[in-house]
């Protein structure tokens, strides 16, 4: 009951963050001005990340996707910036090449386009989106042993696309594209190895309302500044040992970022981190325990994209103090500035391809 407690308030968490994108975004005049609706069909391979996916997986990947998303038009500077970025709800049906172990996925996700070329009918963009996903296979002692890449029903599905949209027509555009889909439990059960699929798209989009003339502002230069902020964390992960105990992990963090472009900075800090299964993995591994091996510390190099109040942030650190004979470490964050001194981030630890634990944090900036 409590590991099903947990797995709702991550779920919850991540519904609160799709929100925020969401009412991020003034209302229109009309609801249906610049609503599009869009069908896709997919078809493709699970990535070979690990070996064992080779000896189940015994079909193609197919999956559809039916999306409403709203075209902007220009009425702040953002958007300008963003060449008109697009933004929407998409819901996803795939399978997972193999009904039996894997089953199949359900999704619902928000996405955020943003055109990367853009002439008169010709579109070239790069679409990222982040949702809920569950399957109805997952690993099992007795039922479903060989399923050792997905153990809990719910998951965190996120996807990358790179596409291309051709205007037939005022109201219908053809859309195809390459499209790149991840999904795990973000080490809140185990296992959890997740699955990766790749997969060639194609559909059409159909406008339902008129399409607003896009508006021209005048922006003032961007002035150049550095930022102080201090955030600290708290988050929960499951060890790699099949246990069923859940451990408690925290962060604090000292960031000097500078803001390079409107739209992207650069930084460094240093992390404190503490991790409670410290000790579990080491008695796992034959190894000796001491008192105040379950902290660590790193710096970090960062890379924040910003989009008004939102930003994506990706991390590149390196350990100075450490147990786990891990070197390095990454952290991919979702950011939120709640005023101009505070700010609230859910972010996500990794060791390369290797998820650890999710976190979510407040941060202030002085």
């Amino acid at each position: 009951m409590k590991r099903n407690i947990k797995k709702i308030k991550y779920i919850l968490v991540f519904l609160l963050i799709d929100c925020i994108f969401i009412f991020q975004i003034h209302a229109q005049t009309k609801f249906t001005d610049n609503l599009n609706v869009m069908v896709n069909y997919h078809s493709g391979f699970i990535l070979p990340e690990y070996t064992f996916l080779n000896y189940i997986t015994q079909d193609y990947v197919q999956s559809i996707d039916v999306c409403l998303f709203k075209e902007t038009y220009g009425k702040n500077v953002w958007e300008q910036l963003y060449n008109y970025p697009e933004y929407g709800i998409s819901f996803f049906y795939s399978t997972l090449g193999n009904d039996k172990i894997l089953g199949r996925e359900m999704a619902l996700t928000y996405f955020f386009k943003t055109n990367l070329i853009s002439k008169k009918r010709f579109h070239f963009y790069n679409r990222t989106g982040i949702g809920i996903g569950y399957v109805n296979r997952k690993f099992d002692f007795n039922t479903n042993y060989l399923n050792v890449a997905i153990s809990s029903n719910f998951n965190i599905h996120f996807n990358l696309r790179l596409g291309i949209n051709y205007s037939i027509s005022n109201k219908i555009d053809l859309n195809t594209g390459v499209s790149f889909d991840h999904f795990s439990n973000a080490n809140t059960s185990e296992p959890n190895l997740g699955l990766n699929y790749l997969t060639a798209f194609g559909g059409l989009s159909y406008r339902i309302g008129r399409k607003t003339e896009r508006l021209i502002l005048k922006t003032e230069p961007h002035i150049r500044k550095n930022n102080y902020e201090i955030f600290a964390s708290i988050g929960g992960k499951h060890t790699r040992e099949l246990s069923t105990e859940y451990f408690g992990t925290s962060s604090v963090s000292f960031e000097i970022t500078r803001e390079y472009f409107r739209a992207f900075y650069l930084g460094t800090g240093v992390d404190f981190f503490y991790d409670s299964s410290i000790k579990s993995q080491l008695q796992s591994e034959g190894k000796q325990y001491k008192k105040g091996n379950d902290f660590q510390s790193g710096i970090h190099l960062s890379q924040e994209f910003v989009y008004n109040k939102l930003s994506l942030i990706i991390h590149e650190g390196i350990y100075f103090y450490q147990v786990n004979q891990k070197n390095i470490y990454n952290r991919a964050i979702i950011n939120y500035r709640l005023t101009d001194h505070l700010s609230m981030r859910l972010s996500m630890k990794s060791h390369l391809n290797i998820l650890d634990y999710p976190e979510l944090g407040f941060g202030v900036k002085f």
